[in-house]
């Protein structure tokens, strides 16, 4: 409990100290959109339970290349500054959840239901100097219609794994809506002499909305050449935020990467079930803590990730918490 709150504390502190940040150098005006492909699964390390697979391809415009509603939306919105760039987003994306125990028929006590996520959102980045803030809407939809038994068996039958038994157990129709904002701070030290550069990225966010709610706050430490080509790499929510964008620059970037990230839940649909009707359910934690470490590589107008999660337990009586892997490719053409 202690460390937790000066975690907590910690990163509140840091965060009201680096507003301030370090100038961005110019970039060339970039010449088109940025598209991302993400995919987290548990294959990576061995096991497929809980959050199995999660699926997210976006794509992200080019700097200041956005319509006026979205231009005044941000205006309207607290903390942007006149001044900061904005990027407009799409996304479509699709979550697997599933028990420890896939091959029974009948529920699993104690165990988290299954559940398919299918998803659309829409997204608006404000940059200014070292200050990043997204807002993102999604509607979508969780249960049979959302296709995740569909897409779970048919990716078994194809690697020659027995398919998952207990999709009849799965979470009943239901629409969803989330909104979510996050802000990160970023403060960049370069180091001359080696060519190398270290930065301190703190977040705060927030979530509402039936798929889930919570308050999240956290830090990643970067160290690499190029940091100030992104704000990290991009992740499936809840999570540590990155940037769906990234900065062209000569010759190769990269960086080695970790992080941590505390989230307060409210509520959880995966873990409580159904919002209108029964289903099955179990009893979730409040407290749920990340920890990522990670490599980025960025080309010209390529950028690679991946990232190694871990993931405390988030529901009452789960043996452990989990891990799972977490990779992506940005692409800007």
């Amino acid at each position: 409990m202690v460390v937790r709150e000066t975690l907590l504390g910690a990163v509140l502190w840091m965060s009201l100290a680096l507003v301030g940040g370090t100038s961005m150098p110019a970039f060339a005006e970039e010449p088109a959109g940025t598209f991302n492909l993400l995919i987290e699964n548990d294959v990576f390390t061995g096991t497929d339970q809980h959050y199995t697979n999660g699926l997210r391809l976006s794509y992200l415009s080019k700097r200041d290349d956005v319509p006026d509603y979205i231009r005044q939306f941000a205006k309207a919105m607290p903390f942007v500054r006149p001044d900061a760039t904005l990027r407009a987003g799409y996304a479509l994306g699709h979550n697997i959840y599933t028990p420890n125990d896939i091959t029974s028929t009948a529920p699993v006590p104690n165990e988290r239901p299954y559940a398919g996520y299918l998803y659309g959102g829409f997204a608006v980045v404000a940059v200014s100097d070292n200050i990043l803030d997204t807002w993102e809407l999604d509607l979508g939809v969780v249960g049979p219609s959302a296709l995740g038994e569909e897409v779970q068996n048919n990716f078994h039958r194809l690697i020659g794994v027995e398919k998952a038994q207990g999709w009849a157990n799965q979470l009943g129709d239901e629409f969803t809506l989330s909104l979510t904002h996050e802000r990160k701070w970023r403060h960049l030290w370069p180091s001359p002499r080696s060519g190398l550069a270290m930065d301190v990225t703190p977040h705060i966010g927030v979530g509402l909305g039936n798929v889930s709610s919570y308050l999240s706050g956290g830090v990643t430490l970067r160290v690499g050449e190029g940091l100030v080509r992104d704000f990290g790499p991009p992740r499936i929510r809840p999570s540590l935020p990155g940037s769906g964008f990234f900065l062209d620059a000569d010759g190769v970037g990269w960086y080695l990467f970790a992080g941590v990230d505390g989230r307060a839940v409210f509520n959880n649909i995966f873990l409580d079930g159904n919002t209108f009707r029964d289903s099955l359910g179990v009893d979730k934690k409040t407290w749920v803590g990340d920890l990522q470490v990670g490599l980025v590589v960025t080309f010209s107008k390529v950028r690679l990730a991946y990232a190694h999660v871990f993931r405390s337990k988030d529901f009452v009586g789960q043996p452990k918490g989990d891990h799972f892997g977490a990779m992506s490719i940005s692409a800007r053409f």
